[in-house]
């Protein structure tokens, strides 16, 4: 393999600590050796641009957000895919039928329809609290990248009836995302890569969760975490330590990338 030019991390399970909403000591270290020694180094997330956490004084190279559908540097704009508006309303109606509000993501915020306990609880890992927004039906006429919505596997296909643009990110068994059918976050690291000049041979991942799976094989060397679901280890070609036990920083040493 190439020498490793950049590395994606997903964040929640990650590089964030679910248990804690930290990150550790040992993986901020890692991150600042790497790009010490030249390594580009990139978030890739389902979180909202807002509800990325300030790991200053660390910047990244480049955010690829929703899901990969909102993609940026600290100067730049890289991808920007925003799901359809009639897919919008027939996700919305969708849920509605099977009495589960949803939360809209637009570029700077978050807008839901209503209250129920497992999008509340979504909202929570990102240390959020979910309020229902007056102006709703407005912001879904704004550019809508993503749809949150609680619910359970048995619910997935009642979602997606007759929204042929769209399909779901799983990153949590009580929720999920709802992002453009040809974004995900390997589309994304495509962009990013693109925009640095860098083939998919010189790039390395680290993620933990399904909605990292095509990230993980998008790239040179996919890294899942050992707290990683089992299909997520099962597509990865290598496996670090947990996040609680600082499976990024140790993986970093061993490898020589730090």
């Amino acid at each position: 393999m190439p020498p490793v030019k950049i590395i994606f991390f997903d964040i929640d399970g990650t590089l964030v600590n679910p248990k804690t909403g930290l990150i550790s000591e040992e993986t901020t270290l890692a991150l600042k050796r790497l790009q010490a020694s030249g390594i580009r180094i990139c978030i890739s997330t389902g979180r909202a641009p807002s509800e990325v956490p300030d790991f200053s004084p660390l910047v990244f190279d480049a955010y690829c957000t929703y899901n990969g559908s909102l993609c940026y540097t600290a100067d730049e704009v890289l991808h920007s895919h925003p799901i359809a508006p009639e897919d919008v309303t027939r996700v919305v109606n969708n849920a509605a039928g099977i009495g589960r509000p949803v939360s809209v993501a637009v570029q700077n915020r978050l807008a839901a329809n209503g209250w129920d306990p497992d999008l509340a609880d979504y909202y929570r890992l990102a240390d959020l609290t979910l309020t229902v927004a007056p102006d709703f039906e407005a912001a879904c006429r704004e550019d809508v990248y993503q749809i949150l919505i609680g619910c359970r596997e048995a619910e997935h296909a009642d979602l997606l009836r007759g929204a042929s643009g769209v399909k779901l990110a799983v990153s949590w068994e009580r929720a999920v995302d709802v992002i453009p059918a040809d974004s995900g976050k390997g589309t994304a690291i495509a962009k990013v890569l693109a925009h640095f000049g860098l083939d998919a041979s010189q790039a390395m991942a680290f993620g933990d969760s399904q909605n990292d799976l095509d990230m993980l094989t998008a790239v040179g060397v996919g890294v899942a975490m050992g707290n990683a679901t089992a299909q997520v280890k099962a597509v990865a070609d290598d496996v670090c330590g947990s996040v609680e036990e600082n499976g990024i920083y140790h993986y970093c040493i061993a490898h020589g990338l730090i």
